[in-house]
């Protein structure tokens, strides 16, 4: 069996990630994947399994009042977690299964750990507060996962559709050219910066969003360098501000911190979501009548 180094399993990782994940756990995951890789025949769908296993247990901490000891189990259930694509990618041995398996499975933990959240601090407590608490944690994870799949079709069928319009384009005035150019170095050129012209007009459509867009790029740049992605708070974030921050401070910090995270997290959704719309503005989302294809019956 090959004997993998950790720069191998630095190689793994995803070119840009969370900062939760780049400076509080990735350093943690990637010496224990080395250990794995090296020394355990563990498979991707194996750390799923425990990571699954894990987060149940820290839902139980919480469900009994144990703030701490669920913190610190879900964090060691969120680091196996990294760990199953981690070995996936250096070892090879991943499957399509095991992406459903992950994806379901970080659900299944999120909305039990607030279950039990919610319900060891109402028993202790009685405050209704921790139910809404628990059911609002839920369904903004939800929302969230069911969200950004959705949106990244959209931007795929408007960027696919405004290829199609700049080729469109393109022919159409090759046609009209003079008979001795059928195609100008115009047009040629226009055929081969199609993917460069989408960037340039959407700021073209969006002037006034053009300036803070380019400032955006260059902060962007800079987290690209150090790995992180420029969301201030994601739903990795989001879950250790709930799961780990607020436990480890204690029953006091439950609440504001929750809330905080919450209103963050959601302000950040509804960001994307205008950018999302900003990009629909270039072209339309769907082929426009006359363009779709007539199928003889």
């Amino acid at each position: 069996m090959r004997a993998y180094s950790l720069n191998d399993v630095h190689a793994t990782r995803k070119r840009r990630d969370s900062w939760w994940t780049v400076f509080l756990v990735d350093p943690v995951a990637c010496r224990l994947t080395l250990f794995v890789a090296n020394h355990t025949a563990i498979t991707p769908n194996g750390l799923t399994r425990l990571s699954l296993i894990l987060g149940m247990l820290s839902a139980v901490c919480f469900g009994f009042g144990q703030l701490v000891a669920g913190a610190l189990v879900f964090y060691v259930s969120f680091a196996v977690d990294c760990m199953d694509g981690k070995i996936a990618r250096l070892k090879g041995t991943g499957t399509a299964f095991g992406l459903w398996l992950d994806y379901v499975g970080d659900r299944v933990r999120v909305v039990c750990c607030a279950a039990g959240l919610a319900f060891g601090q109402y028993v202790t407590t009685g405050d209704v507060d921790y139910i809404l608490l628990g059911a609002g944690v839920a369904v903004l994870d939800l929302f969230r996962y069911v969200n950004a799949p959705q949106m990244k079709r959209v931007r795929e069928v408007v960027k696919e559709n405004r290829l199609e319009q700049l080729a469109a384009d393109a022919e159409a005035a090759a046609l009209t050219a003079l008979p001795e150019s059928r195609e100008s170095p115009e047009s040629l050129e226009s055929r081969e910066s199609l993917d460069q012209e989408i960037p340039e007009s959407i700021e073209r459509a969006t002037p006034r969003a053009s300036r803070s867009t380019r400032r955006g790029r260059r902060l962007g740049r800079f987290f690209a360098r150090h790995r992180v992605r420029s969301h201030l708070i994601s739903g990795i974030e989001f879950h250790a501000a709930v799961f780990v921050v607020a436990p480890l401070i204690g029953v006091a910090a439950l609440l504001p911190v929750s809330i905080v995270a919450g209103v963050l997290l959601l302000l950040n959704e509804v960001f994307l979501i205008y950018r999302m719309w900003l990009f629909t503005r270039v072209v339309p989302a769907a082929p426009h009548p006359q363009e779709a294809p007539r199928v003889s019956v």
